[in-house]
This record gives structure tokens, sequence and C-alpha cells, in this order.
């Protein structure tokens, strides 16, 4: 009897020991970004998407994120995942210098208005093949825009480009950068996650950021003045995995990754970033910040002139290395019209 029961014990354990073999992730990827936990593109979006991969494969694949660069520093994201320090990074294509400059054609000003439409802009060129080469060494998952970029000051509230001469500005890439010195201003390149600390400190007298990114690095406690120029730029986010790391999926493995890349979750993004925007100006309203809105935007008299000519020297500068900057952003203007 004693016997027995050792059997059927061995037996059990055994069963058991295969189920939870079974159960246990076959991949996991280790997922880097530079938000923090706390914010929105974390919690509805990269981890909504983790859990959907994990849903989908069964839970063959498990996701572990890595907030707040801390597997690697913003400017180094796209490298980690191209040199498999990390397996899949959400990052700023602007961050890593000269990389994508066509990419970056999106940051130009007056193109868009909205995450949903510099979304649906980004995507569709990089599905018609308009930016593609610049993505050979990863694998793509998903392109998205942040909303409208403002400017976000500390003391001076900024009316006409005027307002901005000497002001010592954040700013996220170098486009914006060449359009903030048109504008007068003395651009200060540093990633968002950067920028509390350096305006605590009165390193920085502003920001460009959109109100998403106000409440994800806390800059609403800082910033009080809020200066809204409709279409003065955006940035490009992309979401991409290691191309090997890829490669060595299992056919049923690589589907759900498929399957959970491209257009829809492009629109998802631009969703929870849309979102985010209403939640941080309505946050700066109800701290009784000043906001000002410069009439007609971009397009605005007052700074028109000088946003043209950034806009001009950034596609003449592309041309001179031979890439065609006016046919990409050509194309992206009449994305900006039927991706409203």
């Amino acid at each position: 009897m004693l016997k027995k029961l050792s059997v059927t014990a061995i037996a059990t354990v055994m069963a058991f020991g295969a189920v939870t073999k079974g159960e246990a992730a076959d991949v996991t990827l280790r997922f880097a970004h530079f938000w923090p936990a706390v914010a929105g593109a974390h919690k509805e979006l990269f981890q909504v998407w983790a859990d959907k991969l994990k849903e989908d494969s069964a839970g063959k694949i498990e996701v572990q994120i890595y907030p707040s660069a801390t597997l690697a520093k913003p400017p180094a994201q796209y490298e980690a995942v191209k040199n498999r320090i990390a397996d899949v990074t959400a990052t700023v294509q602007g961050y890593t210098a000269n990389r994508f400059p066509l990419t970056q054609v999106v940051e130009l000003p007056g193109l868009v208005s909205s995450a949903k439409q510099g979304s649906c802009m980004i995507q569709s060129l990089y599905d018609e093949g308009l930016i593609s080469d610049e993505y050979k060494d990863t694998k793509p998952i998903m392109f998205f825009t942040h909303g409208p970029g403002h400017i976000h000051t500390a003391d001076k509230l900024v009316k006409t480009p005027e307002d901005l001469k000497g002001l010592r500005i954040r700013r996220p890439t170098a486009v914006v950068a060449k359009m903030l010195e048109e504008l007068g201003a003395k651009p200060i390149g540093m990633p968002a996650p950067q920028s509390y600390q350096s305006m605590q400190r009165g390193v920085i007298d502003g920001v460009a950021l959109p109100y998403e990114g106000m409440v994800a690095f806390r800059l609403n406690e800082l910033a009080k003045n809020h200066t809204e120029v409709g279409g003065l730029y955006t940035l490009s986010f992309v979401i991409t995995m290691n191309k090997d790391v890829y490669a060595d999926l299992p056919a049923d493995l690589k589907k759900v990754i498929d399957d959970n890349s491209g257009k829809a979750w492009s629109e998802t993004a631009a969703k929870v970033f849309d979102k985010m925007d209403v939640i941080g100006r309505e946050a700066a309203i109800k701290a009784g910040h000043t906001i000002y809105t410069v009439e007609g935007g971009s397009n605005n008299p007052a700074w028109k002139p000088v946003l043209d000519k950034a806009t001009e020297s950034y596609l003449a500068e592309l041309e001179e290395k031979g890439l065609p900057g006016r046919k990409v952003y050509a194309r992206a203007v009449e994305l900006s019209k039927s991706c409203q």
C-alpha cells in the first residue's frame, strides 16, 4: 500500500511539475522605456500591450517592463535594443541624433494638431516605405506621436516670439532646437525626465512639451505659464524590438507579435496620449495657471514666417545630404489632411 501511495505521489508531483512548466513563459521580453511607472503611457499603453501579448500567447510570452530608464538612458534606448541590452523599447527617435532624419519631418511646425492625427501620419509613412529604411536594424512594432507640443515657462508668460528671446527652453530634439533658435530662445538639450530637476534648479526657464509630458514628469508643479501655439511641433515615438529576438521566436509567437503591431496599436497609443493631454491641461487650469492661446496657432502672422523658415532650413539640410526630405514632407502634408 505504501509503495502504491509512493508511486501515486510521485506521479502527482511529476504531473504538477509538468503543468507548472507548461504554464511558465517560453519567452521573456525586457521592455525598456523612460516614462515613470505612474505615467499614463506606462499604465495605459505599454502595460496593456504587454498583457495582451501574454493573453494572446496563452502565457508563452511574458513582458518585463523597465520604466524610468532603468535599463538604458533615454538617448541610448534604441541602441540598447539594437545591441540586445533590452529586447523592446519605446523611445523618441529624435533622442538618437542623426539616425532618423526623415522620420523627424513629422516634428516640423504646422503638421500635427493631435496624437490621433500625428500617429496616423507617422505609421502611414512607415507602412508606405517612405521612412522604413531608417529601421532596418530593428523590428518596429508601432509608431505614434504625442499631441501638440507647447511652451511652458516658470515665470515669464510668452505671447509673441519676442517674449522668447534669451529664455532657456528645454528642447527634446535637434529639429525642435532649430525652431526655438529661430524664435530667439536658447534651446537646452535634455530628455524629458531631466527637465524637472533642471527647472527646479533654475538651469532652464521653461520646457517644450505636450500637456501629457507636463503630468508624466510633474512639470505642472513648476511651470505656471503655458503658451499654446497650435501646430508648433510634435515628437514621433517608436516601439521596436530586437531583430534577432524576433527571428528566434517560433511561428506561433511571431504571429502574436505581428497581430499586436501596426496601425491598430498606433491608434490605441494616440488615444492614450490625447487623453493625457486633456488631463494635463485640466490640471493646469485647476492649479490656477495662466494659459495663453496664440490665435491662429502656427499660422499666426507673428509666428508663421519664423516657423516656415525653420521648416525650409531643415528640408534643405536633408536634400543637401541626398535624402528625399521634400518628398516625405509633401506626403506628410497630404496625410495631415487625410488623418484628421
